[in-house]
Formats: C-alpha cells, structure tokens, sequence
C-alpha cells in the first residue's frame, strides 16, 4: 500500500520564472523585431485595480505604436537581463534554485516570424543563456510562446487567426527544439493559454477591430494555436523523445458567491469553460459543454480535415498552472463570458486588488489532478506590491514571506495527498516589467531592481528580506517555512 508523503520529493524543482518580454530588454539588438510585447505603452494615470485588457489596440493604433518616439514602451527595455543574466542567474544559484524558466523571444529568433531561416544571432543568445542556466545547477524550463509573438505576423496576418501563424509557429518551435535536444527537458509551449479576452493580443495576436464577431474569431485563433502545438508535440516526439511538453492555465478556478443553486451552477459552467482549454490538450477532443456554448453563441469554428485526429493523437505530457488569487461568481451580477466575475468579500483587497488566497491554491489544484491525473507544475506564484527602499539599502517585505509561506503549506498539503506536483516556479523571483500594466513599481522579486516605473535608476540588484527566506526554503526542502 502507498504511504501517505511526509514532504517534498527529494528531486522536487524549486526555482522561479520570468518572461522574456518582461526581463531581457534590447529589443532592437542582433536583430530582434519587435513583438506584440513592445507596443504596450506605460499610461502613470492607468487605473491599477480594472485592467481589462493588457497592451494591442485597433490596427491603425498599432502601426503607430511601432513607430511612436514620444511614449515609453517598459517592455522593449526590462531590466536588461540580455546583458545581465550572467549576474542574474548567479543571484539565483545563491538562493539554491533548481529551476529557472524563461520564454524564448519568437521575434529574436524570426524577426518578422515569416522568414525562410532564423536569426543565428538570437539562437546564440539562448544558447549562451541556457548554458548558463544549466552551469549554474538549475533545470531549464523554457517556454515557447509568452506573449512575444513577432509584431508583423499581426499586422500583416492577424495573428493566430490565420493558419499560417500556426505554420510559422511550428517552424519556429522545430527550430529551437533542434537547438536544444539534450540540453531542455521541459517545454511550456503557450503561456496561459486561456487567458482570453484580457490578453488575446499577447496571447493570440488579435487586434481590437479585426472583426465584427470577435468572441468567434478569439476561439478560432485558440483552435489554430491548439492545433499548431498538437503539430509541435507530434514533432518533438521524433526530434527529441526525452522532451516533455506541456499546455499551461492561468487559474480562473471560481467560487459561488453563495450556496444557491444558481450561484453553484453558474461557477459549475464557468469553470468547465476555463478546463475547456486544458481539456482539448489533455484529453484531446472538444469536450460537448464547450461544443453546446459555442452553438448557443453562434460560434462557428473552422475545423479542417484531420485536425481533430491530431489533437487527439498528440495530447499534452502536463499542465503548469500560474496562480495568485481567486473570485466568485454572483449569478444576480455575472455571466458565462470569460473572466466576468466578482471580488471575494472575505479576502483583503491589493492595490491592483488580487486578493490573496491559499486556500485556493490547494483547491484548484486539487481540481486540476482529480481531473487529469497527468504531472503539474506551479509555473507561477508570487505576490506584487509597493517595496519601500530604505535608506541602508536594505528592503524588509515581510507580506511577501507570508504570501509565499501560505501558499507553500497549501503545497505541501497537496503533497501529502499524493498530488503529482514536480516544480514550483515562484514568479518574478527578480523585479521586472509588470505584464498587465508595464510598471515597475508593481514588485514580485526576492531580488530589488533599482529601476522606475519610467526606465530610470542604478539597476543595481539588492537582496530582500524574501531572498533568504526563500533561500531557506530550498536548503530544507520546503520544511522550515518559519
């Protein structure tokens, strides 16, 4: 008989994740174009707490970004992690990580994302990053799309809505699954990729008036993504066996607001819209929920000849799963539409109003595994605040420690009951570029970056309290949580 976990594997894969377009800056060096990343302009009076969508715009809005010289655009800079990795990562080795996940920046590697051969200039950068990553004793995982996609295949193609981005995406991911046979193991092919509408220009490579049913061409772009990394799997079984890919959620796990039925259902259906995603990668068919909404909806999907045989053929190896904060579903006030949901009143609001809740860590997961039985990964945790810089250089950020102490415990809970859990990625492990608002302010790391939210500052890397607490975590395996 099985015995009950008394803690984390020996080999579990504590570490951190970033995203290229948030960290490595130099986004016209060595041949980079730009990328959907690079036109998402910092607005000092944006509305912290309602963001609803996270950079794009109308066509025409678009095309004036690229060449816009009046506003700043935090993301084409970072914190210059393409020419500091080096001391990075050292940084990182010092906390005991054993894994660091990145993104690959598609645009690094196909300027234009349509042409004939890659950038050998980027290839280099990763191969040198990689390298580097694995010297320092961590496992490299590395994510193929992370809402980088090269800007012209939007405005020349329309992103994802167009199969031949999938076309281009496949090549693009043969090519860096060639580069590094041997040297990644591990493979996030989309970040977050049910992270529609709020991030359908990252993520899809949609702009705003591209079509007059635009729900309907939002989940034909998805079926064209689900299809390309069904191609991508199926490749990567004969370039690199020992590869091990995987599809990754932003958690949208919903609580009802109350026992009433119709709260209970709502979520019900809810949440089943959010596993839709998962479901097709995992299970490999269009579940009869997500086929009934799409009829009732009059969402009619283009499905080609043999598509369906590929998705079933060619499901995913696991499930990452960034998490940071749960809702409710109100059925007096919310709807079916993706993320129309409610604040939890029994939850302390944040100044971008992510409500911190362990609870819904070990809830979600345990969700997540009762339903697939496949390996999961945490691919992002962390907590955002205002860090105050003291005048010694030290930073004390004593509500990060315990965010991160909560939702740890909660790991450790789902360890215990048998949940196969194989990494924990805590996001922003170093401050970087805010995703959703392009700040700086808004802070994740263990590690200060002095930088502001309009580029200015030092740069220079100090520790956080957080730094050796976390770096105390790994060294006990996850038991000295104190």
């Amino acid at each position: 008989m099985k015995q009950v976990p008394k803690g984390f594997p020996s080999n579990f894969l504590w570490g951190g994740a970033v995203a290229a377009c948030q960290i490595e800056g130099a986004y016209d060096v060595d041949g980079r174009g730009l990328s959907t990343s690079d036109i998402h302009v910092y607005d000092k009076n944006l509305d912290r707490a309602h963001i609803e969508k996270e950079g794009g715009g109308t066509l025409q809005g678009i095309k004036r970004a690229a060449i816009d010289t009046e506003g700043y655009y935090p993301k084409r800079y970072g914190i210059d992690f393409y020419h500091t990795y080096k001391e990075d990562l050292a940084l990182h080795k010092e906390m005991g990580f054993k894994n660091f996940r990145t993104s690959i920046s598609w645009s690094r590697i196909f300027p234009n994302g349509d042409e004939l051969i890659p950038n050998e200039k980027g290839l280099e950068f990763y191969d040198k990053l990689i390298d580097e990553i694995i010297k320092n004793g961590m496992e490299p995982i590395m994510t193929m799309s992370h809402y980088d996609i090269p800007l012209h295949l939007v405005t020349e193609y329309g992103g994802f809505a167009n199969r031949k981005v999938g076309d281009f995406f496949v090549k693009y991911a043969k090519v860096i699954l060639e580069r590094y046979k041997g040297k990644v193991k591990y493979w996030i092919v989309c970040n977050q990729i049910n992270l529609i509408p709020g991030i359908q220009f990252g993520s899809l490579g949609i702009y705003d008036d591209q079509a007059e049913n635009m729900e309907e061409l939002m989940y034909q772009a998805v079926h064209n993504q689900f299809v390309a990394s069904a191609k991508v799997v199926e490749a990567a079984k004969i370039i690199d066996p020992d590869a091990f890919l995987g599809t990754m959620l932003a958690d949208a796990t919903s609580y009802p607001a109350t026992c009433k039925p119709e709260d209970v259902v709502l979520t019900l259906k809810k949440n089943r819209m959010q596993y839709y995603f998962s479901d097709v990668q995992l299970r490999g068919e269009y579940p009869g929920y997500a086929l009934r909404y799409f009829e009732e909806n009059k969402i009619n999907l283009d499905i080609k000849e043999g598509e369906e045989a590929l998705l079933r053929d060619n499901t995913m190896q696991f499930l990452a799963i960034s998490y940071y904060s749960s809702k409710i579903v109100d059925s007096t006030i919310n709807t079916i539409k993706p993320f129309d949901v409610s604040q939890n009143p029994y939850l302390e609001p944040t100044p971008w109003d992510w409500r911190m809740d362990p609870l819904g860590l070990y809830n979600c997961m345990s969700q997540y595994w009762d339903r697939y039985q496949v390996p999961l990964m945490i691919a992002e945790n962390g907590f955002g605040a205002l860090d105050k810089l003291e005048e010694d250089g030290s930073i004390h950020d004593p509500y990060r420690i315990d965010y991160y102490r909560k939702h740890i415990e909660q790991l450790k809970e789902l360890i215990k009951d048998g949940v196969d859990i194989f990494a924990y990625c805590a996001w922003g492990p170093i401050d970087i570029v805010s995703s959703s608002t392009a700040e700086m302010s808004k802070r994740y790391g263990f590690i200060y970056v002095d930088k502001d939210d309009f580029g200015n500052g030092t740069g220079k890397r100090l520790k956080k309290d957080s730094f050796y607490w976390y770096k105390k975590v790994i060294e006990t395996n996850g038991e000295d949580l104190v």
